[in-house]
């Protein structure tokens, strides 16, 4: 049955909804709306001009409508009298089919069509900078092995504290917080779910990270590369599939212990398959799990002050093994290493499961698996791509896979290969203090 806002408000002491959208670039849009007005709105809609934010709509188009999906609601637990909730974006009656969470929701359904249901759950690392952004924040955290500081992470331990406990209130099951193998850097992890439920978790959770952070004078940043030199944030996804939604689901249909490579590890044919259909595909994913330039900067990073960069370069895959692009810890799932915390959170899961997909369907091989250090002994891996160099690159690999473009939808594709395009240009026309240094007088 589905939740009436207006009793949900009238139970909480809710005073206002934040209805949000997340677009192309992954920009969290909001309209803050009265409880009073939130009945029409679940009717309706909140109306937007589409134009004014990452979409690639025109000045002429009618208002896009983003209509409030209940399921997703959640009420601020540091200002308990406002409500966030995801939308559905409607233009004309007809669902906006670039709109990221619509993209996920149509690849949910073919999933389910298939008799599989996709649980996953994200790292998602960030940094707590001074409130300007132009530094770490802790300026005792110098450590050149900083991970698992247990002395730094204690210096932030009021903002870390607040935001688990924020995730204990609201049912999450967070279970472990720690500092990360940069200076300055955080991850806090919580239950994986659903795919979509794992989306707006995500969503809210990077939301709720910026807004706790701003209370206590600091900025946190998700930026893939943000200090020169320091491991970059990651967002890893771990991934499985199952025979039912939510708590109906019974079999984790990954599972399987048998011979061949990935048996060995615990991944029956439906996980070798979809583990092959993200292995064919990575070069064109990497477009969407990495979107920005400067995700570049973390994927093809030189050798960081920890002595590794976390962050694969090529399309690998292995057991439990931290320095390829995807690793099996366990039976039943694996984790894909390649996001960037840059990455869209509703696009992120959208693409693991038309990439996986497509490899079910085609009965994709993920290939050899290796079970080497790729740091130290990456140059012995014969035929393995590469990763792109740059966004560019990515992009145009992102557009000579048919397959993926299809199954991401022509229009939403069409669409944002058009934004990121124009955003590679705006980069290239920028002329760079670097150029100035090494140009200037040759």
């Amino acid at each position: 049955m589905t939740q009436d806002l207006a009793a949900f408000a009238a139970e909480r002491g809710i005073k206002y909804f934040m209805i949000s959208f997340t677009d192309l670039f992954g920009g969290q849009r909001a309209k803050l709306v009265p409880a009073q007005a939130i009945a029409d709105m679940q009717a309706e809609g909140a109306g937007f001009a589409g134009f004014a934010t990452w979409l690639d709509m025109t000045p002429a188009h009618p208002d896009m409508l983003a209509v409030p999906d209940p399921s997703s609601v959640i009420q601020l637990p540091w200002k308990p009298e406002v409500a966030w909730v995801a939308s559905t974006c409607v233009m004309e009656d007809q669902e906006v089919a670039q709109a990221p969470r619509n993209v996920l929701r149509k690849l949910i359904g073919e999933a389910a069509e298939m008799g599989l249901h996709v649980k996953t759950g994200v790292e998602a690392e960030f940094f707590l900078l001074t409130a300007d952004g132009a530094r770490i924040s802790d300026e005792y955290d110098t450590a050149s092995k900083p991970c698992y500081d247990q002395q730094a992470v204690m210096r932030r331990y009021d903002v870390v504290r607040e935001i688990c406990d924020y995730m204990l209130e609201l049912g999450w099951g967070p279970y472990q917080n720690d500092h990360e193998d940069a200076n300055g850097q955080f991850e806090m992890n919580w239950e994986f779910d659903d795919v979509l439920a794992t989306a707006d978790k995500h969503s809210f959770f990077k939301f709720m990270v910026k807004s706790v952070a701003e209370k206590h004078g600091l900025r946190a940043t998700f930026m893939p590369k943000p200090v020169e030199g320091l491991t970059g944030n990651g967002c890893h996804v771990h991934v499985s599939v199952w025979d039912a939604p939510g708590e109906a689901a019974s079999t984790n249909v990954f599972a399987s212990a048998g011979d061949g490579p990935t048996g060995e590890v615990g991944l029956g044919e439906q996980g070798k398959h979809f583990l092959g259909g993200i292995m064919s595909h990575a070069s064109a994913m990497a477009a969407i799990t990495n979107p920005t330039v400067n995700s570049y900067k973390r994927i093809n990073a030189p050798r960081t002050m920890s002595g590794a960069t976390w962050a694969p370069n090529t399309v690998t895959w292995t057991g439990n093994n931290r320095t390829h692009m995807v690793r099996v810890p366990g039976p039943g799932r694996f984790e894909l290493r390649l996001p960037d915390g840059a990455a869209n959170p509703y696009l992120l899961q959208a693409v693991i499961i038309a990439a996986g997909l497509d490899g079910i369907r085609n009965q994709s091989d993920p290939g050899k698996r290796h079970d080497i250090d790729m740091y130290a002994e990456g140059h012995k891996v014969r035929g393995a791509p590469k990763l792109p160099l740059n966004m560019l690159d990515a992009l145009r690999a992102y557009d000579k896979d048919k397959g993926l473009k299809a199954a991401m939808g022509e229009e939403f594709s069409a669409a944002f290969l058009k934004l990121k395009q124009q955003e590679w240009d705006d980069f290239v026309s920028h002329f760079s203090r670097w150029e100035k240094e090494n140009t200037l007088d040759i």
